[in-house]
């Protein structure tokens, strides 16, 4: 290091404390600054510019400004989609992109259960007539068990495992799944994405957004699903086409959605898919608790000490 401190910078904040990084970035030798960008390209640029390493939750890590970092040897991602990192940028300039795709695992497996089961129960209807003093034991709209159903799974990675782990106690007849990288265990049966919105009553979304995946449920697979079935998207709005997911919601085409990640973030709330009772959302929260959050900081400062101990990153993504 020739003596010189290295300069590791986050250009989001959001965090309660930064105690972890501040520590193990100080035994790297380097020191660790917080600049919040509020997703300002210009902001980022700014703040990037004397940093060895960037650490980021949803600023945009773009070529510009990559270029205005001329030490820069990594960008750290706070958490697993890397959407707002400029991979191809990063890899012209040989600055290693890395993620954290192993915390949260829990949190966001049990955030897609949760979802699926305020939908299939129709709790948000439900509890809005409590509230409102209506009170009736009559149907208002009509639920299916979940017992011999058909559960499908695009993308079979750690949360997606974890999902179906935590949902096969429901007694599900068939589980999908359309991972062409995974190895599927036992039970689990291969299948592409338009079977699998044909065929599975329960559909949730496990996939990374690329080029490839974006508005992979787009209006011609709503179509294919049932009318009874349920999608969930846990990953990354940009999965699903929202007006497309409306109309179909609107229509009785589909039974319902629970949705924890739009495109973009914040959504509009405006939007007339806010408007109906068979969907249940959040707000990107999946990935949080209080242990999932300490472990989210400790990977990535991790990540970071490596790059400037001359390591390369755990979880490398756009290698050379």
């Amino acid at each position: 290091m020739g003596g010189t401190q290295r300069l590791v910078v986050a250009l989001d904040d959001g965090y309660a404390e930064y105690d972890q990084e501040r520590s193990l970035l100080a035994a790297a030798g380097a020191r660790f600054e917080l600049h919040p960008c509020r997703g300002s390209e210009e902001a980022a640029a700014a703040a990037a510019r004397d940093a060895d390493v960037l650490m980021v939750r949803e600023s945009p890590v773009t070529r510009r400004v990559l270029d205005a970092a001329p030490r820069c040897l990594a960008v750290v991602r706070y958490g697993i989609g890397v959407d707002n990192i400029d991979q191809a940028a990063a890899r012209d300039r040989r600055v290693m992109v890395a993620n954290v795709p192993d915390y949260g695992t829990d949190e966001v497996a049990t955030q897609a259960v949760a979802l699926a089961l305020a939908v299939a129960r129709r709790l948000r209807l439900h509890d809005a007539e409590v509230r409102a003093g209506r009170w009736s034991t009559g149907v208002l709209r009509p639920m299916h068990r979940l017992r011999g159903r058909t559960l499908g799974l695009v993308g079979y990675g750690r949360i997606a495992r974890m999902t179906h782990a935590m949902l096969a106690g429901f007694g599900f007849g068939r589980v999908l799944a359309f991972d062409p990288q995974a190895e599927l265990p036992s039970g689990v049966e291969a299948t592409d994405v338009d079977a699998l919105c044909r065929e599975a009553d329960l559909i949730s979304l496990h996939a990374p957004l690329t080029p490839a995946t974006r508005h992979l449920i787009d209006a011609r697979r709503l179509a294919l699903m049932r009318p009874t079935a349920i999608l969930v998207n846990t990953a990354r709005g940009g999965l699903v086409d929202l007006d497309a997911l409306h109309a179909a919601l609107a229509a009785g085409r589909l039974a319902g959605a629970g949705l924890d990640v739009f495109d973009p973030e914040p959504p509009d709330p405006a939007h007339p898919l806010f408007a109906l009772d068979n969907v249940v959302v959040t707000n990107h929260v999946g990935w949080y608790s209080e242990e999932s959050m300490r472990d989210l900081q400790r990977l990535a400062a991790e990540e970071a000490a490596r790059v400037l101990r001359g390591e390369t990153p755990r979880h490398w993504l756009n290698r050379w």
